[in-house]
């Protein structure tokens, strides 16, 4: 498989000289300067490209070109935007860029409570508290019975565990780490300058009022159908993100958690151009999905792959485990085997060496990945011999 890695832009505080020298052949990244729903032009697209290249590199995949939430609740501007997003493919086509990562998980990307969870070894990780996602939802966002969807197990802890040493600061923290830090650096809908995240949220939630499973499935199904024209022009392989976690949350419709999900979006739209971002962190977050079982039987689906593996917790609780994790290596065998040229990257790594004093993304660190990527390189060798 192709050694790919999640770059920022030119801000990132990681350099593509640094890439280099660690063993990364492709570049994952966007145009994170263009608001979403605005054309990707030509010249913006190849100015990246040319940037990348001058280093050394090239641009393997587009994560992501957003798709705006109007065309996935079905908006008066769904068609509109549709045409937009059709013209940056083109541009993308163009300039031999074919690989576009996005997800059609609606207001929120991925979400987590604890973004630096300490680990035995002094590291730290991502982690998702099941009763501090509920405290979230019932007593900071206050949605509407939104007790009904958790079990009598969480709404205990989060009585007895969470609340009692749950303060303003807590909240605040609570706050950032689910609808911001993990948000704003991805094109998502909410920044670190909304002075009113929260309110912002709400808003963002009552658009989905009414908006099922089935309509959103159908409205992903509308949009596929309209632009695979285009891919097909041009080659380009879309390829869809699990939703993360895998189960339905905050009354939001969520269609990529598990198998039949899988297997619904890809009949919808039989077209060897739709296709699966294999992130076997986001399925393995739930524990109804055997990730291995997964990535045997969608290996012919899947045009990139996210290295990564979450261990889940008897109470619903996950957080990110190593990158020898026996299941991930049987994952990257599968797709080393079946997919030898699909592109890769380690994801979600831990923070080390100092990595959380450097400011970086949540989930990217340097170091961290850096470890990720020579573990899997190792298995990637090993598997070859």
């Amino acid at each position: 498989m192709e050694k790919t890695w999640r770059w920022f832009g030119p801000n990132d505080k990681i350099t593509l000289d640094m890439l280099r020298q660690i063993g990364v052949e492709g570049i994952v990244t966007a145009l994170h300067h263009i608001p979403n729903g605005e054309v990707w032009t030509e010249e913006e697209v190849n100015k990246m490209k040319d940037y990348i290249e001058s280093h050394g590199l090239r641009w393997s995949v587009v994560e992501s070109l957003p798709v705006c939430e109007s065309i996935k609740y079905g908006g008066a501007d769904r068609d509109e935007l549709i045409e937009k997003y059709k013209v940056s493919l083109r541009n993308l086509g163009k300039a031999g860029v074919k690989t576009i990562c996005y997800n059609f998980m609606p207001v929120l990307d991925w979400a987590r409570t604890d973004l630096d969870y300490p680990n035995p070894d002094g590291t730290t990780n991502l982690y998702f508290n099941m009763a501090e996602f509920a405290y979230f939802d019932i007593n900071i966002l206050k949605r509407e019975n939104a007790e009904k969807d958790y079990d009598e197990e969480t709404l205990r802890r989060m009585r007895e565990e969470v609340a009692p040493r749950m303060d303003k600061e807590g909240e605040k923290r609570l706050v950032e780490n689910i609808i911001v830090k993990t948000q704003g650096f991805v094109n998502g809908n909410i920044t670190e300058d909304d002075l009113e995240p929260v309110k912002k949220f709400r808003e963002l939630l009552e658009l989905y009022k009414g908006i099922d499973a089935e309509k959103l499935r159908a409205n992903m199904a509308y949009f596929l159908n309209a632009i695979m024209p285009v891919c097909d022009e041009f080659g380009i392989d879309m390829c869809v993100h699990p939703d993360d976690p895998p189960m339905q949350i905050l009354g939001l419709p969520r269609i990529v958690t598990n198998d039949e999900d899988i297997k619904a979006f890809l009949d919808a739209v039989p077209n060897p151009h739709n296709g699966l971002t294999f992130c076997a962190g986001s399925l393995s977050a739930g524990a109804h999905n055997d990730v291995v079982e997964l990535a045997k039987k969608y290996a012919d689906h899947t045009h990139f792959v996210h290295a990564r593996i979450c261990k889940v917790q008897p109470n619903g609780d996950f957080k990110e485990s190593t990158h020898l994790d026996p299941r991930l290596i049987e994952v990257i065998r599968i797709f080393e085997k079946e997919r030898p040229n699909v592109a890769m990257r380690v994801d979600h790594a831990p923070l080390m060496l100092g990595d959380d004093k450097m400011g970086y993304n949540a989930g990217y660190s340097f170091h961290g990945r850096m470890l990720a990527l020579g573990m899997i390189s190792g298995v990637m060798a090993a598997v070859n011999k």
